[in-house]
């Protein structure tokens, strides 16, 4: 199911502050913003990408155990306001420690103004594959210097790097490397499913 787009007229646009108070009002709700200042609204992700996410999750948890003073990790529910002004919340995040401690603590409680280093997306029944390529497009613009895009509906991985690369894992049975940014994270793609 493609996410559903409330689209305002451009002198109704919401502030960050109203938009922040929106999404409070509404948690239940998954709501991003776009670049367009349109609000996108996501359904649920389906109880096996759930899991997937918790799977994620424990291997994040175990690597940033390890290297913990090297930057802070964020869940699905941690939103971003990027240079384009969209506010978007990816299925995992990594701030290296030196850029989130420059925010205040008001920017931190918030929407922190800023493209984590690092994030995961992960495709679940209901998302439209054309709008996360889109969206992990969105991502790389905005300054994040790795996104990984796991598509468990049709077994691939998508690595997308600043230079404008994007590279296709055709194979659960791969792993995917941290490179660079998380030097020694490594997911394997098959205790996934």
């Amino acid at each position: 199911m493609e996410s559903f787009i409330l689209k305002f007229p451009s002198d109704t646009q919401f502030s960050d502050d109203e938009f922040f108070e929106f999404c409070a009002t509404n948690d239940p709700l998954r709501i991003e913003r776009n670049s367009k200042g349109q609000l996108v609204i996501m359904s649920p992700s389906g109880s096996l990408t759930g899991n997937i996410h918790f799977k994620i999750y424990s291997a994040f948890v175990r690597w940033h155990d390890k290297n913990e003073y090297t930057g802070y990790i964020f869940d699905s529910s941690a939103g971003f306001r990027l240079p384009d002004n969209s506010v978007l919340a990816p299925d995992v995040a990594f701030v290296a420690k030196n850029r989130w401690e420059s925010l205040t603590e008001d920017q931190q409680k918030k929407f922190a103004p800023l493209a984590p280093d690092f994030i995961i997306e992960v495709r679940s029944e209901s998302d439209s594959l054309k709008q996360l390529k889109a969206k992990m497009d969105d991502w790389i613009k905005n300054g994040c210097r790795l996104a990984w895009l796991i598509d468990p509906v049709e077994k691939k991985a998508y690595i997308c790097k600043p230079d404008g690369s994007v590279t296709t894992v055709d194979s659960f049975n791969a792993k995917l490397n941290g490179e660079t940014v998380l030097p020694g994270f490594v997911l394997e793609l098959s205790k996934l499913l």
